[in-house]
């Protein structure tokens, strides 16, 4: 029981490597395939379409409550690691591409929220320690591609995808062998088309979602735009020479150590107060990122992305750890998934928008775009006015 939590963790980080693996290499594919220079927001784009889609398929026919959550997950794993393998085929075209990428984010449906339903039906107790430790892997996964594609410099890109493949067939084969159906689990007997909206008829459980859609409209164009805001400062100050790839790794990755350690605050703080301070804080850097994207030291813009990095992030497991909680126990996966699903519709959104400002926008003014709407959609909403002392003033700073 003991070594369950740390193989989920692991599963986890091997198979969402897959996620960004396009992503730490575009510039590569770009150039083989004579891609257009926005096809980035494309290529993250259609991903998270692909696992929208996998995740409203999951939750519409409550995947993870009426089958076994680990051989879900086992397949949805070998399944993302063969799409993924598929972009490394020669002379593959830019639609093949895109048709590759989606269907490695639909499998990815059975990977992510299938592992937090997973984790739930073995800790009931200090479950937001537990989903901490599980969404800082996820984070890791989603960092490691860039930390890889630096580790193989001078390899052919393929290498990447051979690598990330490699590591989601192995953690989808640690679930399947380690880690069976846990002790808290609730079978779901019958097929429920309507399952998935059930939690939404629980005050609690529409104010943690909403919250939860605030945060996604910013993390996941942060994560995107990470390497567009490191290259652009190279552009602008050539002899800073910053290591694109290995920054975008430490940024983003830094969020693991966030995760971990909000998950453990919660035990003792709560998780409501950390989550709607970490949604203010994270506000706050988008709102001064004009002052130091541009900054002549480039140690300035360092530290201040690492912050971002780590508040924009901390949130994620204590939303995750308040919907577990206030959903039904027959229907917790589902509502995992289907609230992974909004949340995800929300980054395709929010990816295009900022996409799209950045041309028209000089670039300094581009992320503080994103995290207004943020603050004000998922702070206000999540504070609910009333929960939390205080917290409405906070968002309304």
């Amino acid at each position: 029981m003991r070594f369950i939590l740390p193989i989920i963790v692991i599963a986890q980080f091997f198979c969402t490597s897959v996620w960004f693996a396009s992503n730490s290499i575009i510039s590569d594919i770009a150039k083989e395939l004579n891609l257009a220079p926005d096809f980035l927001a494309h290529l993250t784009s259609v991903i998270q379409f692909g696992f929208i889609s996998g995740t409203l398929v999951f939750a519409i026919f409550t995947i993870s409550d009426r089958f076994s959550p680990s051989r879900v997950f086992f397949g949805s794993a070998v399944l993302a690691g063969l799409f993924n393998l598929g972009i490394s085929i020669p002379g593959i075209g830019a639609a093949e591409l895109l048709v590759l990428r989606f269907l490695t984010g639909f499998f990815l449906a059975g990977i992510y929220p299938v592992g937090m339903k997973i984790a739930a039906d073995y800790f009931r107790e200090g479950l937001g320690r537990s989903l901490g430790f599980l969404v800082g892997a996820l984070v890791l996964g989603k960092a490691f591609p860039h930390l890889l594609n630096n580790l193989v410099q001078g390899f052919p890109w393929r290498y990447v995808v051979y690598i990330t493949s490699a590591l989601a067939v192995t953690g989808g084969l640690a679930i399947f062998r380690f880690v069976p159906n846990g002790p808290y689990r609730k079978w779901s007997q019958q097929l429920k088309f309507t399952a998935f909206l059930s939690g939404f008829r629980y005050p609690k459980f529409r104010s943690v979602a909403f919250g939860y859609f605030g945060h996604m409209w910013e993390l996941y164009t942060f994560w995107v735009f990470v390497p567009v805001m490191l290259a652009a400062y190279n552009q602008r100050y050539p002899e800073a020479g910053l290591n694109v790839s290995l920054l975008s790794f430490v940024i983003i990755g830094s969020g693991t150590l966030a995760c971990v350690a909000s998950g453990l605050l919660s035990q003792r703080f709560g998780a409501k107060k950390l989550a709607t301070l970490s949604l203010f804080l994270s506000f706050i850097c988008c709102l001064v990122s004009p002052l130091f994207l541009f900054a002549e030291s480039s140690l300035v813009l360092i530290l201040f992305l690492v912050f971002w990095g780590i508040v924009v992030i901390a949130d994620s497991p204590l939303f995750s750890t308040l919907i577990a909680q206030n959903a039904a126990a027959e229907s917790k996966g589902t509502s995992l998934t289907i609230v992974n699903c909004i949340g995800f519709s929300i980054t395709i959104i929010s990816i295009q928008f900022i996409n799209a400002v950045a041309k028209a926008l000089p670039s300094t003014n581009t992320c503080l775009c994103c995290l207004v709407l943020a603050r004000r959609w998922g702070c206000w909403f999540y504070s609910a006015k009333r929960k939390i002392p205080g917290a409405y003033r906070l968002c309304n700073l």
